[in-house]
């Protein structure tokens, strides 16, 4: 069973051409009705200024006083008349006694009879008009006297037919009419041609459904957790989400509509990349506190209209792979020492095999005796077990990599020391990249090596990484920070991004972060945390 279908709301363009295609006629036939109007108006005062004139023109007349005289004044005033009605172009010319009885009439038959009309003004030597039903129907009239020293001896009327005057403000009508289909057909033709261009940006929808997916857009762009971002074709916001917004540090009160995106204080590298007219793609950048992967792609329609960016907050995940890559780098260390293990262990076995079982004691305690002091050396020096771990992971990850990395004498964190506000997330990014960074330096050089040193000292953590690298070129002391710098070739995973991570833990955590080329060559990196006084001093107590 098929349903009726309920016909389809008209598009807002078609509403829109509809309403100015009415009102271009009501426009037009309300001009039309007034033009006809005041053209009649104007008309029936020209024809009773026109038949004013003649009439005057007649009663003036010598040969009209002269003939007057005669005894047949129709006989000369009659041919007179309808000369004169010719000339003149109006309808009659009524010569008349001053009782009213007709001399002449443009029909010979109404000659001798009684004028229609009112003609007692007239007789009292004024001139009158009037619009009045004759025997040529209604027309536009005037009556005036023919006075002989100061006498009226005769009466003169001249009219033009009612007729004739709407047959003259009815051409003027038409003609206007014609003009005013025209400006109407022009008007329509260019309100079709706006309107279709209107219905191709509005793809045809009404109003109705325009707000509604209004409304569902605005629902959605603030209900995603991700960050969107839209510039106009001069770099402006047009729009920003409440992701946006939190991602970017953008307070919900501040205005930033219409701002350029340059004045919204985002690091160099992030505002490049928005400003940047090629696409970007998966584009990992930092902010003061978050990791974000940012993607742009411009809107384009024939020329450029803007740029559509979203951001994507990968701060825990980065951490997560961070994390990741440091558990990958001990199972690694853990695989190569277990190969180790088993090559020892076969030389102990063989030693046994061969009889000489003290000198297989012998080999199996001095290598117990060197990995246990290599334990004792690094939690002896940091007792903290996040770090502790972290430095001997990492001092496994190094020796494989042909590095021995060292903890200096100075160390001294003892268990307990360090506050809640340090997580140990924080100190794992931290000093885990500041290590990773200083192997990669080292490796491959003479006598490779990395020291570290931690300690606590006036209520602050410092620690200090140093390594036999070429060191750091002191222009580029503060570009190694930045996200993407690097000296070495990148990577599968790219590179330069380490330090910068490490700059944003630092600074989310109010410490500090310097380099300096370290007394024997090499660079040194030295990261200053403060610490609570309170904890401080409990733990050197």
């Amino acid at each position: 069973m098929r349903f009726p279908s309920v016909p389809r709301p008209r598009s807002l363009a078609g509403q829109l051409f509809g309403m100015q295609a009415v009102l271009i006629a009501v426009v037009v036939a309300g001009y039309a009705l007034f033009t006809y109007v005041s053209d009649r108006h104007q008309a029936e005062e020209a024809a009773t200024r026109q038949a004013t004139a003649v009439a005057r023109s007649v009663a003036d007349s010598p040969s009209v006083r002269a003939a007057i005289h005669t005894a047949n004044p129709t006989a000369e005033l009659q041919p007179y008349a309808l000369q004169v009605m010719r000339d003149t172009e109006v309808d009659f010319i009524t010569i008349m006694t001053p009782d009213g009885i007709r001399w002449t009439h443009p029909d010979r038959t109404q000659i001798g009879k009684h004028y229609l009309g009112h003609i007692e003004a007239a007789q009292q030597g004024h001139t009158y008009s009037e619009t009045y039903k004759g025997t040529l129907g209604a027309s536009v009239r005037t009556v005036t006297p023919v006075e002989e020293k100061g006498r009226v001896i005769g009466l003169v009327s001249a009219g033009i037919k009612v007729e004739a005057i709407s047959q003259r403000v009815q051409e003027q009508v038409t003609a206007l009419l014609g003009v005013a289909a025209g400006a109407l057909l022009l008007g329509a033709l260019g309100t079709y041609v706006i309107n279709a261009r209107l219905r191709r940006h509005t793809h045809g929808m009404n109003a109705a459904e325009l707000s509604h997916m209004h409304d569902y857009h605005q629902a959605a762009l603030h209900a995603v957790r991700e960050g969107l971002l839209m510039l106009d074709g001069q770099y402006r916001v047009a729009l920003i989400n409440d992701g946006g917004r939190e991602l970017l540090g953008v307070a919900a009160e501040q205005d930033v509509i219409g701002r350029s995106v340059a004045e919204l204080g985002l690091p160099a590298p992030l505002t490049g990349a928005l400003l940047a007219s090629e696409p970007r793609v998966d584009e990992v950048h930092l902010t003061a506190d978050r990791v974000l992967v940012v993607n742009t792609s411009p809107v384009s329609g024939g020329e450029r209209r803007g740029t559509v960016a979203t951001l994507r907050d990968v701060t825990e995940l980065q951490s997560l792979m961070g994390e990741l890559d440091s558990e990958r780098g001990f199972t690694q260390a853990l695989r190569s020492q277990a190969h180790e293990a088993a090559n020892r262990l076969h030389t102990v076995v063989s030693l046994i095999e061969l009889g000489r079982a003290e000198e297989a004691v012998d080999f199996a305690t001095a290598e117990l005796e060197l990995a246990q002091a290599l334990t004792d050396q690094v939690v002896a020096a940091v007792a903290e077990p996040v770090l502790a771990a972290l430095l001997l992971g990492k001092t496994a990850q190094a020796n494989e990599r042909g590095v021995e990395l060292v903890v200096s004498d100075e160390s001294r964190l003892d268990d307990g020391l360090l506050p809640e506000s340090l997580s140990a997330r924080d100190l794992v990014t931290i000093l885990g990249n500041l290590i990773d960074n200083a192997v990669d330096a080292a490796q491959g050089t003479v006598r490779a090596r990395v020291t570290v040193t931690a300690y606590a000292e006036d209520a602050e953590l410092v620690m200090r990484v140093t390594d036999t690298g070429a060191g750091v070129d002191p222009g580029h002391a503060e570009l190694v920070f930045q996200r993407g710098f690097s000296t070495k070739p990148a990577g599968p995973g790219g590179r330069g991004l380490g330090l910068a991570l490490v700059r944003q833990a630092v600074t989310r955590l109010g410490g500090t972060l310097t380099v300096a080329e370290a007394p024997e060559g090499g660079a040194v990196f030295e990261v200053r945390l403060p610490l609570r006084a309170s904890v401080t001093e409990g733990g050197a107590g």
